[in-house]
């Protein structure tokens, strides 16, 4: 269907009238682009990106202008100055759908048919516009005036969306335009892989069912909508609590102990980090067994919940012809096929069998030791314990991983991903200040994205600092996708005279960013809002100061922004991150590569105080760490992943179907590990079985992606490769800027130089599979 909504947590904004991206920098040479692309006034913005993130002070004199002047609209939207203007927003982009939608269906001409692509696009884009951005602001904005009013904009941009989805009509006149095109050939690459996309989510959608079958289409919808967001919510397990006497959680921290004491008794939460922290802790293997039990075992109505969202997932695949929900699912990713991603979980869990069965043996080593029995069972709930006792022993012997914060200053990194991405694909951020309702928060930082050959490119706003209220989890949003806005939008501006803008492209555009003019029009630039949650120190000072793991965040992080930046496609449909779901964490995965290379870490990383390098090797000791027990995290993202496939196949039709068995035989056939013990139900708490719904094995699949990319394209970072302009635009041309507009597997073949892969198919699956994740020494991949 054309109003899809890929809103990969990764998603856009940006700001600024044709002629203003002509003047980017407010204060000296901020970014302005010369005849012969060299920016001037580099090393002046390098500094102040550092200054803006580190120094309180210096932020303060920056963001003056923001705060005085008429209120420009959030994101430079214009209608958005206010919260009724999410009203304005909605209404206006309604009209201008609806005239698309009447243009599509009364197309008759070839000429026309043509077009129909170009507007089902431009129809997609329009809904999103106001879906992505209403989306971020309900869940982020501080006003809650502003988090209504989004929160009406989308709701009534689904329901049109929802009668588009009826609309039988643009499904048949797109199999006209697309048979049209394959005798003519007058589409080029990025338009005919658009109309593929649009052909297989009509077919999603049941549109060529009969009524009253696309009627119970509509309805399993509706109720799984329900259902799924009611399974994650409100999980819980069986057992809230339990009650032991002080002397059985020996070995816990008793600081921590001491909150939970009530009448002479500690009572814990059966879930959560004090129950964790139990597990890692306490010497009592009777009470850790307790504990264990409790914490993976979910209550009967939460069972319930996931049985019908389970079920109710088979009907709707069923009604729309697919043998599973799994089936339906992965038709539009790389993987194809349930068949494909077993092979692909198969092989790896072959691979990584080994490294498992050694950390095994590490651990029941370290339970011998201390328990003085000779040939000891290892139990489910042994493995937190023993793993912890391993680590903290490492820990003594190595100096303390929180020293290396001081040599990640926030701006010391920021500083650091825009040199490396000015080596690698020859742009760089360029700080901006924000004008006077332009941001969401004071503390938001505005960066121009500016190229060496293509001058503005993106705008990206960071919201990176702790503050109440505000959600802990990081994520990328694309407010606003890469597109061309083509001449004829811009006349259809032109005709509206509305007073709030101040020319016809600006109106094309809602008022925010554009880059210069194209032949055809002028090109609708990514917008994006990156979140973190860094800590700070209220009326200090010093900078927030980053562990080695939030470094890694923000590269991965940015890892999703590069993509957004970068796959400028003419479409909106296949710009950025709207790619395969299994190819879309590549790019961000692999940016956690470079957040670890001694040659990237040296383009930054140093002591926020002395300015003294950073020695790598403090580095190497946490990687050590970080990946002592790395092949029993991928075996259980193996077991979850095959979990997902046999819940999102036909079973759950079964009337015997059970969550429980399923799970439990997963892990005795492909585990390692002890698997957990009878009566638990984990499963319960597997929240992600509703958002990926058959597509959980991606962070896998793009984790082995991303390491051979790293061996094959970047050779590990050896010699200064990670921060070689020759290997970064070998990536580039042949992954991230065609974002979702060419076959990833034809990406990944020619990025790897590897014909196997071309084809995609089970055999390339089972080979990606056989590569493997675990780096080991001196191996360069088979």
């Amino acid at each position: 269907m054309p109003t899809r909504l890929r809103r990969n947590h990764v998603q856009t904004t940006s700001s600024a009238s044709l002629e203003e991206t002509a003047h980017l920098g407010l204060k000296a040479s901020h970014g302005r682009i010369s005849v012969n692309g060299v920016i001037p006034g580099a090393q002046h913005n390098d500094r102040t990106l550092r200054q803006i993130f580190d120094s309180p002070a210096f932020w303060k004199e920056f963001s003056q202008s923001s705060k005085a002047g008429r209120n420009i609209g959030l994101f430079q939207n214009r209608y958005l100055t206010e919260p009724r203007g999410f009203e304005d927003f909605a209404n206006s982009t309604l009209r201008k759908a609806k005239k698309i939608v009447e243009k599509v269906l009364a197309a008759s001409s070839a000429d026309q048919y043509h077009r129909v692509v170009k507007d089902l696009d431009r129809l997609s884009d329009l809904l999103c516009r106001v879906i992505d951005i209403s989306d971020f602001v309900r869940a982020t904005h501080p006003d809650l005036r502003m988090q209504a009013a989004a929160t009406r904009a989308y709701a009534m941009m689904f329901e049109y969306m929802n009668v588009l989805n009826t609309t039988t009509g643009l499904a048949k006149q797109l199999d006209i335009a697309i048979e049209q095109s394959s005798r003519m050939g007058r589409w080029g690459e990025q338009e005919q892989m658009v109309a593929e996309i649009l052909k297989r989510d009509f077919a999603k959608s049941a549109i060529d069912l009969p009524r009253t079958e696309r009627e119970r289409f509509v309805t399993l919808s509706q109720e799984i909508s329900e259902v799924g967001p009611d399974f994650v919510d409100y999980m819980a397990p069986e057992k809230e609590h339990l009650t032991f006497q002080s002397s059985r959680l020996k070995g816990m921290d008793p600081m921590l102990v001491r909150k939970y004491i009530q009448w002479g008794q500690v009572t814990l939460p059966s879930v959560g980090g004090p129950a964790i922290a139990a597990l890692r802790t306490v010497q009592d293997e009777a009470t850790r067994s307790e504990i264990f039990k409790a914490g993976r075992t979910a209550s009967r109505a939460t069972l319930e919940r996931l049985r019908t969202l389970l079920t109710k997932r088979a009907e709707l695949a069923k009604l729309s012809r697919f043998e599973s929900y799994a089936q339906l699912t992965l038709k539009d990713k790389m993987a194809k096929s349930p068949e494909s991603v077993n092979g692909f979980l198969q092989a790896l869990s072959k691979d990584n069998r080994s490294v498992v069965e050694a950390e095994v043996v590490d651990l029941m080593m370290a339970k011998m030791a201390e328990t003085n029995i000779s040939h000891p069972t290892l139990q489910p709930w042994d493995k937190e314990y023993y793993m912890s006792h391993i680590l903290s022993s490492v820990r003594s012997r190595s100096r303390n991983p929180d020293f290396l914060s001081s040599y990640f200053s926030l701006g010391r990194v920021m500083q650091g991903l825009s040199r490396l991405f000015s080596r690698l694909y020859g742009i760089r951020f360029v700080p901006h200040e924000s004008l006077p309702g332009e941001t969401w928060n004071s503390d938001v930082r505005r960066l121009d994205v500016i190229s060496e050959t293509d001058g503005h490119v993106a705008v990206l706003y960071c919201d990176l600092f702790s503050r109440p209220g505000k959600s802990p989890n990081p994520a990328h949003f694309t407010l606003r996708c890469s597109r061309l806005i083509r001449n004829d939008e811009i006349q259809e501006a032109a005709s509206s005279k509305d007073p709030i803008f101040n020319s016809a492209e600006e109106a094309a555009n809602d008022g925010m960013a554009m880059s210069k003019p194209h032949s055809e029009g002028v090109m609708q630039l990514p917008t994006i809002a990156l979140i973190c949650d860094f800590a700070t120190e209220p009326g200090s000072h010093k900078p927030s100061l980053l562990s080695f793991s939030e470094v890694s965040t923000l590269f991965h992080e940015m890892g999703h922004a590069i993509h957004s930046i970068l796959g400028r496609t003419l479409f909106q449909e296949v710009s950025g991150t709207r790619c395969a779901t299994d190819f879309a964490e590549l790019p961000s995965v692999l940016m956690e590569h470079f957040a670890a290379d001694p040659s990237v870490l040296s383009l930054f990383a140093s002591h926020y105080e002395t300015d003294q390098p950073l020695p790598y090797e403090m580095v190497a000791e946490k990687l050590a760490l970080d990946k002592k027990f790395e092949g029993s995290d991928i075996e259980n993202q193996i077991i979850l992943s095959m979990v997902d496939q046999a819940y999102h196949s036909s079973l759950p039709l079964d009337p015997s179907f059970d969550t429980t068995k399923v799970y439990h035989d997963l892990q005795r056939s492909h585990g390692t590990l002890p698997p957990d013990s009878a009566g638990t139900s984990w499963q319960g708490f597997f929240g992600h079985l509703y958002g990926y719904g058959g597509s959980y094995y991606s962070y896998l699949f793009d984790r082995v992606l991303a390491k051979r990319v790293w061996q094959k394209v970047f050779a590990s970072g050896l010699d200064g490769a990670a921060v070689d302009r020759a290997n970064g635009e070998r990536f580039k041309d042949h992954v991230l800027k065609w974002g979702g507009a060419r076959d990833p597997w034809k990406c990944l073949s020619s990025v790897l130089r590897d014909e196997r892969l071309e084809g995609g198919g089970q055999s390339a699956m089972g080979l990606v599979g056989s590569w493997g994740i675990k780096g080991r020494k001196g191996v360069t991949g088979r």
